[in-house]
């Protein structure tokens, strides 16, 4: 586990960086290159004719700085989200396999839990990790040493719940993100509310076009804010979901494969 960290780490620092450059090229060579063409349209059509209604465009919606900061967070906290996916696959690939092989009515006594031990110790490095093994392994050497049922019971249900607050305390990040994603686009709003103030006398003169586009900057910076926030925090909560399954599963493992079968 003590490995894991500086992988994440880096992991969490390159996802980021990608994140910035990938939209922020889409933005300069997409997005803002359309919305001044959309916004240039229909400047001439209003000239134009001043019954024209302006349709809504998409590139305008979403080509100001907070909507970019807001594409950028949620990048990252759905690649974080998905390094975190991708590690619960193999914890539940884990689960598949019949770490404690037993015959139809086989007990496990005490000194039989060295070889029981045996097949978990000789997994790879990256999956002892994983808790399902750290659980069985911890509950042999606790059984081979207590004799105890109620003991190894103990604690596979202390390194559940561990793994649980562990696992949780690892979604911080993401919910720091889903918590400032909100928080940028109400700096939009209060952005384009203070230009539309600052342009209040060209309304009174009757040019109300450079308050119309500050305040469109303000409503449009909430609104994909929080369209987006509700997509970040769906798929959080959705990966939680996941990993609370993940470690009743182990726990249930260990009940059935395992406690079940022990005997003093």
């Amino acid at each position: 586990m003590k490995r894991q960290l500086p992988v994440e780490f880096i992991f969490q620092l390159f996802s980021l960086f990608v994140a910035v450059i990938l939209i922020h090229g889409i933005y300069v060579s997409i997005i803002r290159p359309n919305a001044a063409a959309v916004l240039e349209e229909q400047a001439i059509q209003v000239n134009a004719n001043p019954n024209y209604v302006p349709e809504r465009s998409g590139y305008v919606v979403v080509k100001d700085w907070e909507q970019e900061a807001c594409f950028i967070l949620a990048f990252w906290a759905l690649s974080l989200m998905g390094y975190k996916a991708m590690l619960t696959v193999r914890e539940r690939n884990i689960l598949m396999m019949d770490l404690i092989p037993l015959n139809q009515g086989t007990s496990i006594l005490p000194e039989d839990t060295r070889e029981y031990s045996r097949p978990i110790q000789a997994l790879p490095d990256d999956q002892r990790g994983f808790l399902l093994p750290r659980a069985l392994l911890t509950a042999l050497h606790r059984f081979r040493s207590t004799r105890n049922i109620q003991d190894v019971s103990t604690s596979v249900r202390a390194i559940c719940e561990s793994e649980s607050e562990r696992l949780d305390s690892e979604l911080s990040m993401m919910r720091f993100i889903a918590w400032a994603i909100p928080s940028i686009g109400f700096l939009g709003t209060v952005r384009g509310i203070g230009q539309a103030l600052g342009q209040a006398h060209k309304a009174v003169q009757g040019d109300i076009a450079g308050v119309t586009q500050s305040l469109g900057v303000a409503f449009n910076s909430t609104f994909v804010a929080l369209l987006i926030s509700i997509v970040v925090m769906f798929l959080m909560h959705r990966l939680q979901l996941v990993q609370e399954r993940i470690v009743l599963d182990a726990e249930d493992y260990c009940d059935s494969r395992l406690i079940q079968n022990l005997q003093s």
